[in-house]
């Protein structure tokens, strides 16, 4: 029998018993999709702040607004966490890495969305700098296959080795976010403004655009 809460008046209170209603499976798992949601965002922000090593679970669960619990229950811990945001660039990373763009484009394509959203680049220069490679969670090696393929069409010049080409662009692409103060030391211009943004995406596209030779 459904108990019903009273008022001092001795009314039923409906909106007493609507809180102590079960949730509908629906609604448990909303509730736990955004749960995860505001974690993955949160690490993310963390990560990227101070590095996997420097990032506390208490502060990724204080920046989310739940209980630091739940990150052993939806992700089995700081490891995990770090796993699925990198599980989820790849998904991203899928949907703009278009095998049949030029290389150029694509490349600018990189610099955008690393433009957009900076995250991900600090949290590589972090784990450049500070991670030992005996610790922390694996990564897998980089796919060069593409690379490959696009110096056999001669988007890539014969003399030039597709993995070091692979870490050029790297560097190229993080630059900005990464090394700010050099950007503002050669070119005396703000990486972040919008004018830098685009005369570096076009500069960018001319450079890859010579690696055919």
């Amino acid at each position: 029998m459904k108990r019903w809460a009273r008022g001092y008046d001795g009314r039923v209170t409906e909106r007493r018993a609507r809180a102590r209603r079960a949730p509908e499976p629906d609604e448990r798992r909303l509730d736990a999709e955004r749960t995860r949601r505001l974690l993955l965002e949160a690490a993310l922000d963390e990560f990227a702040a101070k590095g996997y090593a420097g990032a506390r679970v208490q502060d990724i669960a204080d920046r989310a607004g739940v209980n630091k619990q739940l990150i052993s229950y939806h992700f089995g811990g700081k490891a995990g966490l770090y796993r699925e945001l990198g599980r989820r660039w790849l998904e991203r990373e899928a949907e703009f890495n278009d095998p049949g763009v030029p290389l150029h484009d694509l490349v600018v394509r990189y610099l955008r969305n690393a433009l957009d959203d900076p995250r991900g680049s600090r949290l590589e220069a972090w784990r450049g700098l500070t991670e030992d490679p005996g610790e922390g969670p694996s990564h897998p090696p980089e796919d060069l296959s593409d690379m490959a393929r696009r110096k056999a069409a001669g988007e890539i010049a014969g003399d030039l080795d597709p993995g070091y080409v692979m870490l050029a662009l790297h560097a190229l692409v993080s630059l900005p976010i990464t090394r700010p103060t050099v950007v503002r030391d050669v070119l005396g211009e703000d990486p972040a403004s919008p004018a830098f943004r685009e005369r570096y995406a076009e500069q960018l596209a001319r450079i890859v655009r010579h690696l055919a030779g």
